[in-house]
C-alpha cells in the first residue's frame, strides 16, 4: 500500500482495488470520449453531494468542451440505506435543465434505487437528453436494468471507500478505491471508538 503509506486511514484498508493512478488514467478517457460525445451540445454535468465530488472534480479538468455544473443533496431513510427507504431532495439544481443535454455523473451504482428516483425526477424537467456516467459500477447487485452511458470500473460486490466514498463520513480523502476491513467498522461501531 505504498500510495496510502503516510494516511492512517489506510491501516483501515483490507486491500486496495483500484489505484490512484488507474482512477486518474480511467477519467482522463472518459473525459476524452464526453468530449467528444458532446461536441457542440453544451452538456450540463449534474452530480449528487457528497460522495461524487472527487470525481466529479476530476472529471471536468478532462473535458475539454464547454460545460455546465450543478449538484443535487439527498438523503435516505428508511429500514436500510443499501436496498429500501426512501429518497428526498434536501438540494435542488440551480440550473435548468429544460431543453438541455443532461449528464448525471455518478460515483457508483450498486442496487440502483436511489439512481432511479433520481433519474425519474430529472426526466419530467425535460432535458433534451439524459445519460448516466459512474466511476463504479457493481451489476451483480442491480435490482434492474440501467442504461449506463460511460462507466469507469466494475466492481464485485464489496464494501468500497476512498476517493470520496465514506463510511460514516471517513476515508473520504484516500487518493484510492479499497475495501475496508470489517474490524474498522466494528471499531467504528463501538462507543468512543473514534
Amino acid at each position: 500500500m505504498t500510495e496510502s503509506a503516510n494516511s492512517p486511514l489506510a491501516e483501515d484498508i483490507a486491500e486496495i482495488l483500484i489505484a490512484e493512478h488507474e482512477l486518474q488514467a480511467r477519467i482522463a478517457e472518459l473525459g476524452a470520449q464526453i468530449s467528444a460525445d458532446y461536441r457542440d451540445r453544451d452538456p450540463v454535468l449534474v452530480g449528487v453531494l457528497r460522495g461524487v465530488f472527487m470525481f466529479m472534480a476530476d472529471l471536468v479538468r478532462q473535458i475539454t468542451i464547454p460545460i455546465s455544473v450543478d449538484f443535487i443533496g439527498i438523503t435516505r431513510y428508511g429500514p436500510s440505506t443499501r436496498t429500501h427507504g426512501v429518497v428526498r431532495f434536501v438540494k435542488d439544481l440551480e440550473i435548468n435543465i429544460e431543453d438541455r443535454h443532461v449528464l448525471f455523473v455518478e460515483d457508483v451504482i450498486d442496487t440502483g434505487l436511489s439512481l432511479r428516483y433520481i433519474m425519474r425526477s430529472l426526466e419530467t424537467r425535460q432535458p433534451a437528453s439524459l445519460r448516466i456516467c459512474t466511476l463504479l459500477s457493481k451489476p451483480r447487485i442491480r435490482l434492474f436494468d440501467l442504461d449506463v452511458a460511460y462507466t469507469g470500473f466494475v466492481l464485485p460486490d464489496k464494501f468500497v471507500v476512498g476517493y470520496g466514498l465514506d463510511y460514516d463520513e471517513r476515508y473520504r480523502n484516500l487518493p484510492f478505491v479499497g475495501v475496508l476491513d470489517d474490524r474498522a467498522i466494528t471499531r467504528q461501531r463501538l462507543p468512543n471508538s473514534s
